[in-house]
Order: structure tokens, then sequence, then C-alpha cells
């Protein structure tokens, strides 16, 4: 689900044994006090719960959106590929404005974005006001996907893998809850979509109000000094040199391209198909939490083998069977299908742990992380949109779903690339 370079570079770096660095290396970093320890737990679940709300909720109510603003099938299709986008430009700004003000206020200011976007963005009178609000969400998203992972780094440094896997779970969970819940909590408030999709800015609000009371504690040297060690390691040679990173960018981007797919139009398939809108949620919300326990064990039994690209063909066999599935008997077998297609789907947490291991250096490291999600998220942003338009062209679900099953070639031929034993140092 949802992701950037530098958040990447840091979940990607706890899933993997750390590379040597080129520079000298910090002082260690100190944990945080007792009582801003509980703080900051608590903000860190908080923040992560509001991660993904804002397009899960969205995938729920697509089709009373459609019909709400009579949106044609590529323009519904557009607003899935939108995160994407953002995700790739606002979560370029996240380090400078750390560096500038600290993480800690500046996940503030995101989770205030959020907030301020869900709850005006059913409101603003038309299509391009609801673009736009959404944008707002999506980039106070982008800024906080970049950061936490930082913030678990930087200030519990002992506690990395805990705590890393408490922010994982409380990110699955939060999309899991979103997608299950919204079409039930927009009924049990009057039934209007408007008021479902709102409802979601309360959580990013009390978000918001805990990363204020720990902006209030003070900016210190430790909260700035992540994000901007993660911009100053740029030297060397071109990264577009190496034939490793363009395989892992190109893996980064098809596993996307899946993710928001399902995201965005698995509710829409199921309920063309003739099932509940809330047990339409309930599936696509499904598909999400059966990554949780994988995104643990995956990375680990990755850095254990010797190539990677077996666990790719892995997961994309499950993909391309729950999209066979999904083309036989959408509504007979949905369960099933959306459990093969979470398993599918867990390729992200794989693709972060490949960047942890194809980079030999710091600076490597964060060159190829930035390089491979970047190029990555670009590559995604066509994906909804096709399947928008051939959904509306077509009158049906076959031809979507066969290029989402198509997808999954591409993908297993760059994921054994990319799993190759090999550095990008060495290539460039």
């Amino acid at each position: 689900m949802a992701h950037t370079a530098d958040e990447d570079l840091t979940t990607a770096g706890a899933a993997a044994p750390a590379p040597a660095t080129d520079t000298p290396a910090p002082a260690p970093a100190r944990g945080p006090a007792r009582p801003r320890t509980l703080l900051l737990a608590v903000g860190l679940v908080l923040a992560a719960l509001n991660l993904r709300p804002a397009i899960t909720s969205l995938g729920a109510l697509m089709k009373e959106v459609k019909a709400g603003f009579g949106m044609s099938g590529a323009l519904a299709g557009l607003l899935t590929s939108v995160p994407t986008l953002c995700f790739a430009v606002f979560g370029l700004a996240a380090p400078r404005l750390a560096r500038r003000w600290g993480p800690a206020p500046v996940v503030c200011a995101g989770m205030a974005a959020i907030a301020a976007g869900l709850a005006l963005r059913p409101f603003g009178g038309g299509v391009p006001a609801f673009l736009a609000l959404s944008a707002l969400a999506l980039a106070g998203i982008a800024l906080s996907n970049v950061l936490m992972p930082v913030v678990v780094k930087r200030w519990f440094p002992d506690r990395v893998g805990p705590m890393t896997g408490l922010y994982s779970m409380a990110l699955s969970g939060g999309a899991g809850v979103a997608g299950a819940v919204t079409v039930p909590l927009t009924h049990a408030m009057g039934g209007s979509w408007k008021y479902g999709l709102a409802a979601w800015a309360v959580l990013a609000a009390a978000a918001a109000l805990a990363w204020l009371a720990i902006s209030a504690r003070g900016r210190t040297e430790s909260d700035a000094a992540p994000a901007a060690g993660a911009v100053r390691e740029t030297s060397g040679r071109s990264i577009t040199r190496s034939a490793t990173a363009w395989a892992l960018a190109v893996f980064f981007g098809l596993q996307a391209t899946g993710a928001y797919i399902v995201m965005g139009w698995l509710p829409v398939i199921f309920r063309d198909a003739g099932v509940s809108a809330s047990t339409a949620g309930l599936l696509a919300a499904t598909t999400m939490v059966v990554g949780v326990p994988i995104a643990f064990l995956l990375p680990r039994l990755a850095a254990r083998l010797p190539h990677q690209g077996v666990l790719a063909v892995t997961l994309a066999v499950f993909g391309l069977a729950g999209y066979a599935g999904l083309w036989l008997a959408p509504k007979g077998g949905a369960w099933l299908w959306v459990v093969l297609l979470g398993v599918s789907n867990s390729a992200f947490p794989l693709a972060l742990t490949m960047i942890g291991m194809r980079a030999r250096t710091g600076a490597g490291m964060v060159r190829l992380s930035a390089f491979a999600q970047s190029i990555g998220y670009l590559i995604s942003i066509p994906g909804p949109l096709l399947v928008g338009w051939l959904n509306e062209s077509t009158g049906g679900w076959n031809w979507p779903i066969a290029l989402m099953a198509s997808l999954m070639v591409p993908q297993i031929v760059a994921g054994v690339l990319a799993g190759r034993d090999r550095t990008v140092e060495d290539e460039i």
C-alpha cells in the first residue's frame, strides 16, 4: 500500500542487514525519555492508521461517488491514479521540509492536511474541487509516508523491529478497517456517501493533535538529523547506468500498479457481480489484512535466499490464480480470490527488502530507493486509468481483469532480474 523513497529506504534498512556506509557513521541515537516514548508510540500508531483510509474508503464508495458527480469510468480511474502521482511528487519534499522544521512538525502538518482534505472533499461542489482536496489529503499522506519510518529508526533505535512491525500493522489495519466499515458507517449516518467519506477526517484530526503535542516538546537536533542525512548522500555516477536499478524500478512500479488497481476497483468488480456494497468492502479489506503477517515474514525469508526471484515468481502465481478466479466466478469464489490477491500484493515488502539488499553503501541505498520508487510510481499511474477506460468501453470486467493478469508477466521478469545477487555500485 502506501510509499515513497525515503520511507522505503528506512523500512528496507530495517528488513535487511544494514549496508556499510561510505561516510563516517553518526553517533548512536538515544531513545526518547519514558514519558515521551508513550506519546510517540501513540502518535506513531495514529499516524499509520491514517495513511490509507483516504484511498480505501473511496474505493468502497466509488459507485456512489461516480453517480453523485456524474463521472465517466475514465475519470473515476483518474481518482485511483491520483494517490501514486501525489506520493511521487509530494514525498520528494519531505526530507527538505524535515531538515528545515524537524520531522514531528511536518508529520503534524501532514495529519492536518489529511483531516482538512477528507473533511472538505465531499462538499467541494464538483469534480475539480474533489480532486484538489483529495490531492491535499494525499499530500499529507505522502509527507508522513516518508517521515514515519524515519521517526521509528531515530526515536526507537533499539526497538526498530518491533516498532516497525507496530507501524506496518497499524497501516495495514487502517487500510483494511476503512475498506470494511465505510459502507456500514455511511448507512449509519443516513446513507449519504459524503458523510461516509468525511467521517475519516475525525481520525486524522486525532492524529494531528497527538503530533501537535509531540511537536510542542520542542525541535531537537536529533529530530532533523534523519531527513538531513537522507538527502545528502547523493554523490556518485548516475544510477541509471545500473540494470538492477531499472529492474527494481519496473518491479516496484508493476506491483504498485496491481495494488492500486485492487484498492480502487476490486469493490466495484464485486458489486457489479452482484455482491452487496458492505460485503464488497469486506472483501477488499481482506486483501489488505492478508498481507499483514506476510509483511513480517517475507523480508526475513528474502534476506536468507541467494536469489529473491523465486519469491517474486511465487507471489505472481498467486496473483494469476486470483485474477483467473475473478474472470471465471467473481461472486462464487470471492473469498478465495481476495486471499490469493492479498498474498500477491505482498510483493511490496519484497520490493523494499530487495532495495536494501541491492546496494552495498549508504549512499547507494539512498539513490537506489529514490530512483526505484520515483520511476516505479510513474509506471503505476496509467494502470487504474486503463482499467476504468476498459470497463467503460467494453461494458464489463473481462478485459480489465485480463489486463491485470497480463501485468504479472513483466512483473515476474523484472522480479527475477532484480533478485540476482549483485549491487548497483558494482554496475555503475
